[in-house]
């Protein structure tokens, strides 16, 4: 079964870093496109970045560009999501999720969030003064 695991969220004030994990225990995360995501209470949950495997190509939310930042450690076969200079409108739980292919363009067009095949159970991150 495919588990994918995140933590590293946690309270942080604005302009402050954050740094969360997504590691997988059961398969290698070298094979897939991986991808971050957020949902704040109310809203739908959007994706935030997206790295490929095979080019490491990342894929950004305007959003987050120039402050958030994706990559990997493939010694510890785990994704990374760096989050720099947090604003108040980046509070959410964050997921991490793959799909069935190297593509964050695949991923990322699906139309319904559910339709990309395995999810981590989340982690908060929760922005105050």
């Amino acid at each position: 079964q495919v588990q994918l695991v995140e933590s590293g969220g946690g309270s942080v004030r604005p302009a402050e870093s954050l740094r969360l994990s997504c590691a997988a225990s059961e398969f290698s995360l070298d094979t897939y496109a991986v991808g971050w995501f957020r949902q704040a209470p109310g809203k739908d949950r959007e994706a935030v970045a997206c790295i490929e495997n095979l080019n490491s190509k990342t894929f950004y939310a305007d959003s987050v560009k120039g402050r958030f930042t994706i990559f990997t450690d493939k010694t510890q076969n785990t994704k990374y999501l760096q989050m720099n200079n947090v604003k108040y409108e980046d509070a959410a739980i964050y997921y991490c999720a793959k799909d069935e292919e190297d593509s964050c363009r695949e991923m990322l067009s699906k139309p319904k969030w559910w339709e990309i095949g395995s999810w981590g159970q989340g982690t908060q991150v929760t922005v105050s003064t």
